[in-house]
């Protein structure tokens, strides 16, 4: 059997990782088609997970919009499908890299494979373009791979066939577990690295497209005048490359005593510092399921999440970007919700997610 794994971004590639090797290790042909979309950020996480891509085809470049990069992925990764007779092709989550290459499947006529389906808000505009992807993506998928009961119950509702729709829990937990285990001594001298040993600090981290500009500026605004108020932590905020994303975070949190604004993090080394985190301040979809299996309280700047779970379950908190909310929602973390969101258990899943999905493709095969 010959898969064709196919991403291009850095959270892509770490719910890929631990699949990657449950998959190998079955003597599965894994073909890995890089897309490049995050060249800098997926190359650390492809080397941590000691990934080789059999392609690779930046197609990234300063300034391209969404017409020009769905069209060169559309070209490049055809190209890439055409050379490999592939049984099935997986993609994961709502990127453009996971939404071309399951049209390309698609037109190919392979059968694709949607990790991570079932994510909606309800607004095709939020996130964007992420929530119209996937909503696509889903349209194509054979094999849709949920990780909760609301994921689930989201295609049913849009006339997917319950035959094809498995819920398997989400794979960045497996790789979660991978990385605790296998990388312990790393993240304990991450925070020495960092000096952040003895310091109570917040992770904070926002690069969403819908977050540009003037919701950003706001949610900092509250971010620093908590911290002026509060003189027992530290923000530490890692850096997006994107210029737009970098530029803000400087000019509102210019002359702040108290913060420590750091490159964008390998993988790794994010793990490290979320893990010893007081809390956790975020627009990532990813952090939002990875904080429960480390009990860091999280509270989610945007106004809608494809995460509800996390809200029901306790281990986050949905607050948007007015500077009034971030403000008021940090206070609250003072009190009783800290213990409470700490404690609740995650709903994403237990670590078998990979496996799960390997014995399904296999099932199906046969």
């Amino acid at each position: 059997m010959k898969i064709g794994l196919i991403f291009g971004t850095r959270p892509e590639a770490i719910k890929m990782g631990s699949l990657y090797h449950t998959l190998k290790n079955s003597d599965i042909d894994v073909k890995v088609i890089s897309t490049g979309q995050h060249k800098e950020m997926l190359y650390q996480v492809l080397n941590l997970f000691e990934i080789r891509p059999d392609y690779e085809l930046n197609i990234m470049k300063e300034g391209q919009d969404l017409v020009e990069l769905t069209s060169k992925l559309i070209s490049k990764v055809g190209a890439v499908i055409k050379n490999e007779k592939f049984d099935f092709i997986l993609v994961q989550g709502d990127t453009t890299s996971a939404f071309v290459g399951a049209l390309v499947g698609f037109y190919n006529k392979i059968p694709v494979g949607h990790i991570e389906a079932g994510l909606r808000t309800g607004d095709i505009y939020s996130p964007f373009p992420e929530e119209i992807n996937r909503k696509l993506i889903g349209s194509i998928a054979e094999f849709h791979f949920a990780p909760t009961e609301i994921n689930v119950n989201n295609l049913l509702k849009e006339g997917i066939n319950k035959e094809k729709i498995f819920k398997v829990g989400n794979t960045v937990i497996d790789s979660l577990y991978w990385v605790k285990e296998n990388k312990s001594l790393d993240l304990q001298k991450i925070r020495d690295k960092y000096n952040l040993r003895d310091k109570k600090y917040i992770l904070m981290t926002m690069h969403r497209r819908e977050n540009w500009g003037e919701p950003m500026r706001n949610a900092l605004k509250g971010v620093r005048k908590y911290l002026e108020e509060n003189d027992v932590f530290y923000l530490v905020f890692p850096m997006h490359f994107n210029p737009i994303v970098r530029k803000v975070i400087k000019e509102e949190l210019k002359g702040l005593e108290r913060k420590i604004l750091v490159e964008a993090l390998e993988y790794l080394e994010f793990i490290g510092i979320m893990d010893g985190a007081h809390f956790i301040m975020t627009d990532s979809g990813g952090v939002q399921e990875e904080a429960p299996s480390l009990g860091k309280p999280t509270l989610v700047l945007r106004n809608t999440t494809e995460r509800p779970e996390a809200i029901e379950a306790g281990t986050a908190k949905l607050i948007g970007t007015s500077s009034s909310e971030v403000y008021k929602n940090m206070k609250l973390l003072e009190g009783e919700l800290f213990e409470k969101m700490s404690k609740a258990s995650n709903p994403y899943g237990d670590g078998t997610t990979s496996l799960k999905i390997k014995e399904i493709i296999q099932r199906r095969k046969k």
